[in-house]
């Protein structure tokens, strides 16, 4: 895993800053305002609920609790070998931001910069929708660690929270991915693909795809992200661009998809996950929620992994200045608050 703190990241930039002309790269790399107001504004803080507490839903609808979640009242967690009770708690975190780019370390969260050392033979593109949908789209992924709860000191460390992130981490940088850039490659980390290229296993998809607009997606069909399509080859390519929510929806969720095959991301709910996160190598779609931040943030809501572009954001899109996207992704946490 790529792992760059908050102070390194900023040497790294004011150090590509000094003495050097302008990057025309940089020009075609946006700010997403995160940082002049966007954190206040642009955050979906409504989103945080519902909060369950001791097997009670307390704020919120519980319709939104993932089906799966916890539901004790109390709970049991070894600490230094000896049983410890505490009690049982859950609710949505935002973890992480997924920005989907075109130009090779362009970073919207880092207020539009490009980060160096990349190679811009790696440009991406956005399809063309007068093609009849027969073109293709790639983008690149940057995950970033998002503990904005422990960031801002509204909520403390946990054991339960065990990825013991406390800033703004560069955490995944899919340019220095092969299995991205190339789907045959991808095959490697995920043989299973082939089971699912077939026409039952798409038409399983509609099935999928009902069930995300409804707000309940299906983990079982987990070769399927609902009305985006389908899940597999985990790369960056889409083939017949449809939107750039739909195609950049699509690509953060099999980025997700591609950490939890690597186990840099891990099941945060259920029964077995309240003492500490759980390897998991198949997408639970149930456990995440997502809200666009950038270009046109998704700041009163919510939706699930799947949901109909229609129904939350096909507007959500800027012609030359706004085709590049930033998610957040929110997780459901269980959790065990010892006494």
């Amino acid at each position: 895993m790529t792992r760059i703190g908050g102070a390194a990241i900023a040497l790294l930039l004011a150090a590509s800053a000094v003495a050097r002309p302008l990057d025309p790269r940089e020009l075609a790399c946006h700010d997403s305002g995160l940082f002049t107001g966007g954190i206040v504004t642009d955050i979906c803080w409504d989103c945080l609920f519902p909060i369950r507490i001791g097997g009670l839903t307390i704020a919120g609808s519980a319709d939104d609790v993932p089906p799966n979640a916890n539901t004790d009242l109390v709970c049991v967690c070894n600490t230094g070998g000896l049983p410890q009770v505490g009690l049982s708690m859950g609710f949505w975190e935002p973890a992480r931001l997924i920005e989907l780019v075109r130009t090779p370390g362009c970073s919207p969260v880092l207020g539009g910069a490009v980060l160096p050392s990349f190679n811009p033979l790696q440009l991406g593109s956005h399809g063309d929708l007068t093609n009849r949908g027969d073109s293709s789209s790639f983008y690149h992924y940057h995950v970033w660690g998002f503990p904005l709860l422990v960031m801002l000191e509204l909520m403390p460390l946990s054991p339960c929270m065990d990825d013991n992130a406390v800033d703004l981490d560069l955490l995944y940088l899919s340019e220095y991915d092969p299995t991205w850039s190339n789907d045959l490659l991808s095959l490697i980390v995920t043989p299973e693909a082939a089971l699912f290229a077939n026409p039952a296993a798409a038409a399983a998809c509609a099935v999928d795809a009902a069930s995300a607009n409804a707000g309940a997606p299906l983990d079982e069909l987990f070769w399927c992200a609902g009305s985006w399509g389908n899940l597999y080859p985990l790369g960056g390519t889409v083939t017949g661009h449809t939107s750039m929510p739909a195609v950049t929806s699509l690509l953060a969720t099999r980025a997700t998809a591609a950490l939890h095959r690597r186990g840099l991301a891990r099941r945060t709910v259920g029964d077995d996950a309240v003492c500490r996160s759980r390897i998991e190598p198949f997408l639970p779609k149930s456990q995440y929620r997502w809200s666009m931040l950038h270009p046109i943030p998704e700041a009163n809501a919510k939706h699930v992994t799947g949901a109909s572009t229609f129904l939350w954001g096909e507007w959500r899109n800027v012609p030359a200045i706004g085709e590049d996207a930033v998610y957040v992704l929110w997780r459901w946490q269980d959790c065990c608050l010892l006494f």
